[in-house]
């Protein structure tokens, strides 16, 4: 739950885990979102990742604002399809493909269709962009333009205001001072993301700090995926790579919490081998 002296929401990045039976859970449930009433009595926030991979169904949305209670929010991933430059192909030797649906105002007006059973909880959606090299984006500047186009795009179709838009980026040459000039201005929030080859979020946040919005999401999610999911064999109830900086990650959100602003962070398993602990080991810090 919400920490009343720091003003920091605590979640994780989805929650369809049998091994937190115990540290979450009574037990195994059947489906993903017949975990959501327990979870929801331990923390006040989830990020909803499936929407990444497929538009959300209304009736999915319905049912996660019946199990969940007044009060809880979510952070949604926006549907790739929507993110990606080009079509994914399963190996390089094939030619890139322009993506028709990038950034198309069409395909995220039924997102929003899709979400509007809990439209009221949702903290950001968060448009969520691969690593872009030089054959998908030449660049920072055409980066920027691309979302500017579409924030306009959405202005002038009068969704702009539907959903609190978030953007969280990989390019760690991107991240500038422009790049969060251009993002405040666009009235869109930077998700800082905790991951392998961009720089830590809380160097960044030092930098950049005077251009922070007052919606800031964090994502704590680790380094090499496979290295940590070999050791944890898929079993994420045990701290397995502890982070030496985690005291430098709760100093940075303890001054984003500063104020009015709303701040959320939201732990991957892959983070330290198990989001539930991380929160534990955070809180103690703060």
């Amino acid at each position: 739950m919400t920490d009343a002296n720091i003003g920091i929401e605590f979640g994780t990045c989805s929650w369809n885990y049998d091994s937190w039976t115990g540290l979450v859970y009574s037990g195994k449930k059947s489906r993903s979102a017949e975990y959501l009433p327990e979870y929801s009595e331990k923390y006040n926030t989830a990020e909803i990742d499936s929407w990444f991979y497929k538009l959300p169904e209304a009736a999915d949305a319905e049912e996660y604002r019946s199990l969940t209670p007044e009060g809880f929010s979510f952070a949604c991933k926006i549907t790739e399809s929507i993110s990606l430059t080009h079509e994914r192909t399963r190996t390089s030797s094939v030619p890139l493909k322009s993506n028709p649906e990038f950034l198309s105002v069409d395909a995220y007006a039924d997102y929003i269709k899709g979400t509007e059973a809990i439209r009221s909880r949702i903290f950001l959606a968060e448009l969520e962009f691969e690593y872009l090299n030089k054959q998908k984006m030449s660049g920072a500047v055409e980066f920027l333009k691309a979302l500017e186009r579409f924030v306009d795009a959405l202005e002038a179709r009068g969704l702009k205001n539907a959903l609190p838009l978030g953007v969280e980026c990989r390019n760690a040459n991107y991240l500038t001072r422009d790049y969060f000039k251009a993002l405040r201005d666009f009235g869109v929030a930077h998700v800082f993301s905790e991951k392998q080859y961009l720089p830590h979020i809380y160097e960044l946040y030092d930098k950049n700090s005077d251009l922070v919005g007052e919606r800031t999401a964090i994502r704590l999610l680790g380094g090499d995926r496979k290295e940590i999911e070999a050791k944890t064999k898929g079993v994420w109830n045990t701290i397995i790579e502890p982070k030496k900086d985690l005291p430098e990650i709760a100093a940075m959100l303890r001054d984003l919490s500063e104020g009015s602003r709303l701040v959320k962070a939201y732990f991957n398993n892959h983070y330290e081998g198990s989001a539930p602990l991380s929160i534990e080991r955070i809180k103690a810090l703060l």
